[in-house]
């Protein structure tokens, strides 16, 4: 299976630790303001989809579709995967540059975030 180049580095997050996956832990982290990045695999279902564009858009959490859960799992070396969270703000920095560069943000959501927005949000 090809991994596409923009998941590169959340396999390395993911050996690093700073990442959770599934529903539940992306949930909690988000919630509980340790989510830097969110990634929602495109053929998630339409109720997962929803519930996690409105949190992290409620939660100013920058977000994106993509690849399909076969290869978010295997980007993190586990099995299917809808969502991910990034839990460190360098890993998250990073791939949301690397999206942004590959032409990944989620315009018809609004989920434009600003670099400087993001960087300056305090986590409590």
């Amino acid at each position: 299976m090809n991994i596409r180049k923009e998941l590169s580095l959340i396999g390395l997050a993911a050996k690093a630790g700073k990442v959770v996956s599934g529903e539940f832990a992306t949930e909690k982290a988000v919630k509980g303001r340790t989510a830097y990045l969110v990634l929602i695999a495109e053929d998630a279902s339409e109720n997962t989809g929803k519930k996690f564009r409105d949190m992290c858009t409620y939660y100013k959490v920058p977000f994106y579709n993509i690849g399909s859960k076969e290869e978010l799992g295997t980007a993190i070396g586990k099995e299917y995967r809808a969502c991910i969270a990034v839990t460190q703000e360098q890993f998250a920095v990073a791939m949301k540059k690397k999206l942004d560069d590959m032409g990944h943000q989620d315009k018809k959501e609004g989920n434009i975030c600003q670099q400087s927005e993001f960087m300056n949000s305090q986590r409590k």
